[in-house]
């Protein structure tokens, strides 16, 4: 892992490869490593960076961040943007984001649009939060400053999974499990605080002006398979792929099939 400097802190980014860059962009709780499965194999025909984002992995928060801030999907954007100059990565890259990667995608391609090559959009949303579920995330953020991260390690998996994965992939859930209970409740919290004010995106679909694919896990409770295609027929062009036997976390789920679609998209830009 490299260590990056954005203002007062060193952001921790995954950097292996050489050709075409993706920069992975990770989801809600979790760290760079979700896509290990894609890592350790494209990097042997792409340049794949996967930023930590503030407040997860190896990457803090700002310092003086109190407990009642939030990390907003723009200064993740805008973080990822940083990460990419200081690696000197001058031409434009595909961005893969999953779920909360996903949000701060949408917010790359708005502000940063210069360093877009192209879109990879896994298991996330457009819409905003309604009021319920913005309250929801608001609560958890709450919970875990007061209580720690164990409970959401204890029931968050349940959501992300396919049916089949709890059954045969025991390890992965435990392996997210104990990711989501070594994060910061701090970096969670602000998370949380962050998407619950993130913006709704759905105008601006129609003027993404980038190839772009969207994956989505077939068993997908969270994003769900209608939705994601909707997102894919708003945006001009765009590509859709159902990933069998996954659900919310399909790249970690069902890596083989998720690499091939990605390296053949990345490939199809060269």
């Amino acid at each position: 892992m490299k260590k990056v400097t954005i203002g007062d802190r060193q952001c921790s980014v995954y950097d292996k490869g050489s050709g075409a860059t993706i920069l992975f962009v990770h989801g809600f709780p979790l760290s760079h490593a979700m896509w290990r499965g894609q890592l350790e194999t494209l990097k042997a025909r792409f340049r794949v960076v996967a930023p930590d984002l503030r407040g997860f992995g190896g990457s803090p928060l700002p310092a003086g961040v109190e407990a009642d801030e939030k990390s907003t999907m723009r200064q993740m954007a805008d973080d990822c943007a940083v990460v990419l100059d200081a690696l000197q990565i001058a031409g434009p890259v595909v961005l893969c984001g999953l779920s909360m990667g996903g949000y701060v995608a949408w917010q790359f391609a708005k502000h940063h649009s210069g360093k877009l090559r192209g879109l990879i959009l896994c298991d996330t949303k457009a819409a905003g939060d309604t009021p319920e579920a913005a309250e929801t995330r608001r609560k958890m953020a709450e919970h875990v400053l007061k209580h720690g991260t164990s409970a959401v390690a204890e029931a968050m998996p349940a959501k992300l999974f396919a049916q089949v994965t709890h059954k045969e992939q025991q390890e992965i859930v435990a392996e997210v499990r104990k990711t989501i209970e070594a994060t910061s409740p701090q970096g969670l919290a602000a998370a949380q605080r962050g998407m619950a004010e993130r913006e709704d995106v759905r105008s601006w679909l129609p003027n993404i002006a980038v190839p772009t694919l969207v994956i989505v896990g077939r068993e997908d409770a969270i994003s769900p398979v209608d939705e994601m295609r909707a997102i894919a027929d708003a945006i001009p062009g765009a590509k859709f792929h159902v990933v069998e036997q996954a659900g919310h976390m399909a790249p970690l789920e069902q890596p083989g099939d998720v690499n091939t679609l990605i390296a053949d998209f990345v490939g199809s830009l060269a």
